[in-house]
């Protein structure tokens, strides 16, 4: 019987000492705690993160990110909200979460060039975004009413509902005004003779590396459309291959018909292969208008065909 009391006041006693150190070891937490000083909360709203900790740091506050939310009024990166609210009193130590701007909500512009306004007005909205600011440019590539550029440029990172300025075709200039022909993938004796007609000197640069036949231009400065004047001096580059039976083995015969419809459409084609990408065509036609090209390879290639900037159709070489 003697031993029986004996083990009751030994768990006992263990239950006071449990219950005694969980009443020091809970005193001594909420002794620190309540040691520590209290803080007013600032408000770090439409700060930087790093800005946000300069000011919370020497008030011994911490930060926490919560989150991140789309808003086009509060710069990326920036605060939108915190927890707890500015000028709430808090002791040292304390963690203030916030939720952190990622600006405003970003779209791709769509390709418009080529279009015509309206359409291009449409096409815009469907990628929300808005029609900003029209203005007219005499063109000999584009005929009156289509769009011959678009700013932001077509692929571009912009920020939801943002503006997109165009430039429409206002047509062929009169005849008081020359504007550059687009020669790009023409031969140079063409270019040599509007050159000679107009007046104004060409520079010619070679680029031996080219897979296009030999005299092929490969760049032009001015840009077509561009306004020439007797101060303009052309710069053309042209392909220097020569035009032996080996280069005659890598061309490729390319046919694309237009899809029938009611208005003309813009047509790019891309090649891809050994060399890189490079833009074969690019340019208005017709519905049902048939487009043959002498397309130049080096090894495996395909080539892309774009239409009114939509990706249709891929071919392998």
């Amino acid at each position: 019987m003697k031993k029986n009391v004996t083990v009751v006041e030994l768990v006992v006693a263990l239950l006071v000492l449990g219950g005694l150190g969980a009443f020091g070891f809970r005193w001594a937490v909420e002794g620190l705690v309540h040691s520590r000083a209290v803080q007013a909360v600032p408000d770090i709203t439409k700060k930087s993160i790093a800005g946000a900790l300069d000011q919370l740091a020497p008030l011994n506050l911490a930060l926490m990110k919560e989150g991140s939310e789309f808003n086009a009024a509060v710069p990326i990166g920036s605060i939108l909200r915190q927890r707890p609210p500015a000028g709430t009193k808090v002791r040292e130590g304390k963690a203030i979460r916030v939720v952190v701007s990622q600006g405003g909500e970003t779209v791709f512009a769509p390709s418009v060039g080529g279009l015509p306004l309206r359409n291009a007005e449409m096409m815009l909205r469907q990628g929300q975004l808005t029609l900003g600011e029209v203005t007219e440019s005499y063109s000999l590539r584009l005929e009156k009413g289509l769009v011959l550029t678009q700013d932001p440029s077509a692929e571009s990172s912009v920020e939801r509902n943002s503006l997109v300025n165009v430039v429409v075709s206002a047509g062929p200039p009169p005849e008081e005004i020359v504007l550059m022909p687009d020669f790009l993938r023409k031969n140079l004796a063409e270019a040599s003779k509007w050159a000679s007609e107009v007046g104004v000197p060409i520079a010619i640069t070679k680029d031996a590396s080219s897979l296009f036949p030999y005299g092929t231009i490969l760049a032009q400065d001015p840009l077509a459309d561009a306004v020439v004047d007797d101060e303009t001096k052309v710069k053309l580059t042209i392909s220097a291959r020569p035009s032996d039976a080996k280069d005659k083995a890598s061309m490729t015969s390319l046919q694309y018909q237009v899809p029938q419809g009611s208005q003309e459409s813009l047509v790019r084609v891309v090649l891809i292969d050994a060399h890189g990408e490079r833009e074969l065509f690019n340019g208005l036609r017709a519905p049902g208008t048939k487009i043959d090209l002498s397309v130049p390879q080096a090894g495996r290639a395909r080539v892309k065909i774009h239409l009114n900037g939509i990706l249709v159709e891929e071919r392998d070489l």
